[in-house]
């Protein structure tokens, strides 16, 4: 806000010595106390004007000296201009922080869709897929506090090969149950979770397909076992207060006939053809890539069929925009399915793939390694057990996703401030004990007064930081990065120690000044609050 005020103030300026088509300057907060802030406009304007940037900056900071709000403004080198504000700004910002606790939320007007978590549901959400879906959580909790109506969306593959051999391996453990020695297949799941699902199901339906398998047994343990690993994921998600607007199952669009309808358009373009027995889609007609399967030789619809026609069920729903969630191991799918929009006269720009890095999990001072299919992993539900919501959402989200994280267990669960979360949660909490002790001492916060006193250079680094928080928000909505809240919380919450550390805050023999550093941590305390409340974390009052 402090900046955008600046901003503002300058492009007046330049309006009123006649300056047209400004370009994109920034406003920064400089090193070195060459101001609180400082922008490079006239480095931008040297070109068009034709004149030297130092004697642009002069001239604009003449034309811009506003005694109400600025103590001086000077030109620094070859031709920055600083600023050196007066508490009046700082007052008024934590004034409107004050009335407008919230005001970093925006009204819902541009209607989008999120696909995240999207897995094959064929056993406990692992450590890995818990990244993508607290990324995509807290990803549309951003978007949604800036203006944008946001749905979320999981899309369970539950027609494909795996579930075929998630059924079959239940079957298999079923069986065992009974004595009965039947092998789990090649590329099925050994994982000992079958074995309570199959111990789940015997109790329903005793032996009623001992030594038995057909066609139709088959779809009854793919339906059950898919249902089984579902209500599983349900429960993990809800243990991570991850709700979803749409649940999605692949098997919808083949019953439904999309499928059949994409393959016929396909055919119609003569954008498919036969070869070893498979039909594929040229995707080389569109894209500098291979071709691509859409049935097998054995008659089975590829995942990239159905995925073509969810992609264009997504666009019929008319969202401005359909974001999907995957891992980077996906990125050989984005511009296959680039290739089939383009097919369907779908615009490239509907759609918006973002890819992370997958996860590691250390304990012990030792790396786990996880494989759903042996059974070798380490669940969400375990992860989140031991180190609990907070940290696990933390944790996942504080890491670029463009890089592989080590999600250190041990560190993770530490009650000190080497724990990130805990620094964080900590900085609120110590806040609220200040507020306590304030009350009883009888200095009551119930009005903000007017701001004359802070002016150390604590007092105004916690200010600048505070106003950041929008500027963080909005350049997350363009590269997803949400690793930019939680640098900022540990940011503001460093910030706000060293000012605690330095300077007596409530004070009885100086109400004034107390007041006033209790307007601070007032605004300082919202900002935690409203950061750790988009990453799903709770603000403790006490720890």
């Amino acid at each position: 806000m402090i900046k955008n005020w600046i901003r503002e103030k300058l492009i007046k300026t330049l309006d009123k010595m006649g300056i047209e088509e400004i370009p994109d300057f920034k406003i920064e907060i400089p090193l070195n106390n060459f101001g609180d802030y400082s922008s490079n406009i006239a480095f931008l304007l040297s070109k068009k004007l034709k004149q030297n940037p130092r004697n642009i900056a002069l001239d604009i900071s003449k034309h811009l000296d506003d005694k109400d709000y600025f103590n001086k403004i000077e030109v620094a080198g070859p031709g920055f201009l600083n600023f050196f504000l007066n508490e009046k700004v700082y007052s008024e910002f934590l004034f409107f922080e004050y009335e407008n606790p919230q005001y970093w939320k925006k009204a819902s007007n541009i209607r989008v869709l999120f696909e995240f978590a999207s897995v094959n549901p064929t056993g406990p959400i692992t450590i890995g897929h818990g990244r993508q879906a607290v990324y995509g959580d807290v990803l549309c909790n951003i978007f949604q506090t800036r203006g944008h109506s946001v749905e979320r969306e999981i899309y369970l593959n539950n027609a494909g090969r795996q579930i075929r051999l998630l059924g079959r391996s239940l079957w298999v453990r079923y069986n065992n149950l009974f004595k009965n020695n039947y092998d789990i297949p090649e590329g099925g799941y050994k994982g000992e979770y079958l074995i309570q699902t199959a111990e789940k199901l015997k109790d329903e339906i005793k032996d009623k397909f001992v030594d038995k398998w057909d066609s139709s047994i088959a779809d009854f343990f793919n339906q059950y076992a898919f249902e089984a690993m579902f209500e599983g994921m349900k429960e993990t998600f809800d243990n991570l207060s991850i709700k979803f607007n749409n649940i999605f199952k692949e098997k919808s669009l083949v019953d439904d006939g999309s499928v059949d309808k994409v393959l016929k358009e396909l055919k119609e373009k003569n954008l498919t053809y036969e070869s070893e027995g498979a039909l594929w889609f040229k995707v080389s007609k569109f894209k500098d890539e291979k071709d691509k399967v859409l049935i097998r030789s054995d008659g089975y619809y590829t995942y990239y069929l159905t995925d073509i026609a969810y992609h264009i069920n997504k666009y019929n729903r008319n969202y401005e925009k359909a974001y999907d969630i995957f891992g980077a191991d996906h990125v050989g799918h984005l511009d296959r399915m680039y290739a089939a929009l383009d097919a369907f006269d779908i615009p490239e720009s509907f759609l918006i793939f973002i890819l992370h890095q997958y996860v590691n999990l250390k304990k012990n001072g030792e790396i786990i390694k996880m494989s759903t299919r042996a059974g070798n992993f380490e669940t969400l539900d375990d992860l989140v057990t031991a180190v609990g919501k907070d940290a696990t959402r933390y944790f996942f989200a504080r890491f670029d996703p463009d890089t592989q994280m080590l999600f250190d267990i041990d560190l993770a669960k530490q009650k000190t401030n080497e724990n990130p979360v805990f620094y964080v949660q900590y900085a609120h909490a110590r806040i609220s004990n200040i507020f306590k002790n304030a009350a009883e001492k009888n200095i009551l916060f119930d009005e903000i007064p007017v701001i004359k006193n802070l002016s150390s250079e604590e007092e105004k680094n916690l200010i600048k930081e505070i106003d950041r928080f929008e500027e963080i928000l909005d350049s997350i909505l363009i590269d997803y990065k949400i690793n930019k809240l939680t640098n900022y919380l540990e940011s503001l919450a460093s910030f706000f120690h060293s000012f605690y550390s330095k300077h007596i805050i409530v004070d009885e023999n100086d109400i004034k000044t107390t007041k006033e550093r209790l307007a601070l941590c007032k605004a300082v305390q919202n900002t935690l609050k409203g950061g750790l409340s988009l990453l799903g974390v709770s603000a403790p009052e006490n720890m």
